[in-house]
């Protein structure tokens, strides 16, 4: 039998040699990945992850027999499943947050009630809130025009926010659904929806303040100045600050397709846990009729869809004289949006016949102190993926095919959500020049590469290994099983 550790070499040349070398679209190189680690994969390997899944024979022998094709259409289809409805509507959330003007209003909203002195700490909070339903790329496009609008007030500050803006949206984009990241990662370890952003939160909270404080330590040293972009001048800055902001909508409309689902989620593991302990009550048909409501409502796909569906209500009531508009921003979302759900099912797929190899086990045998140390490990692989391939979503992907066996069996000593989180923080490192979202800021701000790199690429790498001792230290505390 091959060893488990040649294949996931041949699978992560195929897949990092494809992307970066011969250019090929992450979805093309994932699939290609999968189908050649699954044609390399034996019997005899296929057997043992049956029996460690505990399969039954007929299982199993379905599993040996199935040929490679099936067996990658399968871990695709797993994937889609688990996440499709759920990137789909959060893309339809985020585009029209974007265009009914609601994520603008938190932004402003936030900068108006702590004073434009405090403007870095709105962007912070800004980011951070906005960056759970909508992607970063998205935020930190929608966050940049008033970015620049407060740096013309501020020149001395502008650095500071754009690391702020940075920092706020890069943690949760990470850590806590619905984007893609952590809720592939929240899937394949089955932890529990709720916990995983309950959990991201509380890690993002730390992180968010270690990076804003690194943020404020490199604009005393490294002045950054604002500059013409190709999007903006900084002749147009000063209009863009005297907006009419009559045309928003109000604060609490805006922020409700970003609470409702956090909410809907959230309280329905709270309802759940609550229930196990009132076990008489929970026979009667009246309790038995609200508990099927609440895990309804409850459940991510509907609470995402109940959102969505709130988000284009918003855009269509605000903006009367624009309705025309609904079906292209649909169109264009959920465009958007399938292109996500194919290279995160592809991942899936690879990530599920690397998990046949038995890599999992494998790990497991290579690991010491095994207790915390997987930890450090799980960050350590993704931080190695992220850093060779550019895209945290593909390296957080990548890191649960290869680390997601070790999760099963109880053996960890801490919930999986640890294990979830530390593979988001992982994936921080290290942002540069193969990675989208590093040309995004570096051109969207006017910064050169090495102002980039030595202000926002090193924050979060600060980030992320603080992530990861604040992840170790509460699996140790409060190791919750």
């Amino acid at each position: 039998m091959i060893d488990p550790l040649w294949l996931l070499l041949v699978g992560m040349i195929v897949v990092l040699g494809g992307i970066l070398l011969l250019r090929l679209h992450a979805f093309l190189a994932l699939t290609l990945g999968a189908l050649i680690v699954a044609s390399l994969t034996t019997s005899a390997a296929l057997e043992k992850f049956a029996a460690e899944k505990e399969m039954t024979a007929k299982e199993t022998a379905a599993l040996v027999q199935s040929s490679v094709g099936e067996r990658v259409a399968q871990g695709f289809g797993r994937t889609c499943t688990k996440i499709g409805i759920l990137i789909a509507m959060a893309s339809i959330i985020g585009k029209f947050l974007l265009e009914s003007g609601a994520a603008e209003r938190i932004v402003r909203s936030l900068i108006k009630w702590l004073g434009e002195k405090r403007a870095s700490h709105a962007f912070l909070s800004s980011g951070f809130l906005l960056g759970m339903p909508v992607f970063f790329d998205t935020v930190f496009y929608l966050m940049m025009p008033l970015g620049k609008a407060m740096g013309i007030r501020a020149r001395r500050k502008y650095g500071l926010y754009v690391m702020s803006i940075v920092a706020g949206a890069t943690m949760t984009h990470s850590l806590v659904p619905p984007t893609p990241g952590p809720l592939f990662v929240a899937g394949e370890l089955s932890v529990n929806m709720g916990l995983m952003i309950a959990g991201g939160i509380v890690v993002g909270l730390f992180t968010v303040s270690a990076g804003y404080l690194y943020a404020l330590w490199a604009n005393r040293r490294w002045s950054v100045p604002i500059r013409d972009t190709a999007d903006t001048s900084v002749a147009d800055l000063q209009s863009m600050a005297q907006r009419n902001e009559s045309t928003l909508p109000p604060f609490w409309l805006s922020m409700l397709p970003i609470i409702l689902p956090v909410l809907l989620i959230a309280g329905r593991t709270l309802f759940n846990s609550w229930a196990q302990a009132q076990p008489p009550a929970t026979t009667t048909p009246w309790w038995q009729g609200l508990a099927a409501v609440i895990d309804n409502l409850g459940n991510p796909n509907v609470a995402l869809t109940i959102s969505a569906g709130v988000a284009i209500l918003t855009f269509a009531w605000w903006h009367l004289d624009r309705r025309e508009k609904i079906s292209p921003f649909l169109q264009n979302a959920l465009s958007s949006g399938g292109l996500i759900i194919l290279i995160t099912s592809a991942g899936g797929a690879f990530g599920g016949v690397l998990q046949q190899t038995g890599i999992g086990h494998r790990i497991q045998e290579l690991a010491t102190s095994y207790q915390i140390a997987v930890l450090p490990l799980a960050f350590f692989v993704t931080a190695v993926v992220r850093t060779a391939q550019g895209s945290a979503t593909v390296a957080m992907i990548t890191a649960v095919g290869i680390l997601g066996g070790l999760a099963g069996g109880g053996q960890l000593g801490f919930n999986p959500l640890y294990l979830a989180l530390a593979i988001g923080c992982g994936s921080k490192l290290i942002a540069w020049m193969n990675d989208s979202g590093f040309w995004v800021i570096c051109k969207m701000s006017g910064m050169t590469e090495g102002e980039t790199l030595k202000t926002c690429s090193a924050m979060m790498t600060v980030m992320g290994i603080v992530g990861l001792l604040v992840i170790m230290v509460l699996a140790r505390l409060f190791p919750l099983v």
